[in-house]
């Protein structure tokens, strides 16, 4: 008697990842397309254009105004009633100078609204607001 063997085929079982690249490619798209749409309001705005630059070698005036409510333009300490005076006088030496405002982070937002009225009330038509610049050191800050 004679044994016959059959050769019986072994199911190697894997897993078909065809479909599930696919699905994700399709996810991929569909977020691709609808991600701006939903980051964006209706709103119609036009924003400012800001620069950021060195301003070596233009005119600036310079005000300063401390944590307690010190107030000084350039190099002199001053009071609020004088501040657009001294501006005006200052604007006066130099027409196109730039009035940089250097407030400190705790102060109020009116008191630098205050002094930005009294640089525009004094005729200043470049006001910038000077800022620390990041990655720099805390003990100075620069525009």
């Amino acid at each position: 008697m004679k044994r016959f063997q059959t050769e019986t085929a072994t199911t190697i079982a894997k897993v078909n990842v065809t479909p599930i690249i696919d699905v994700a490619l399709v996810l991929v798209i569909i977020l691709m397309i609808t991600a701006p749409m939903i980051a964006v309001s209706n709103v119609d705005v036009k924003l400012p254009e800001a620069q950021t630059r060195n301003l070596e070698g233009h005119d600036r005036i310079s005000v300063t105004l401390g944590a307690k409510g010190e107030l000084a333009v350039d190099d002199t300490n001053i009071t609020l009633p004088v501040l657009q005076s001294t501006i005006a006088q200052h604007l006066a030496d130099h027409k196109d100078a730039i009035v940089v405002i250097r407030a400190d982070q705790s102060v109020a937002y009116a008191a630098v609204r205050q002094i930005v009225d009294a640089a525009r009330a004094a005729g200043a038509m470049r006001i910038a607001v000077g800022t620390m610049q990041r990655g720099t050191a805390p003990q100075g800050a620069q525009l």
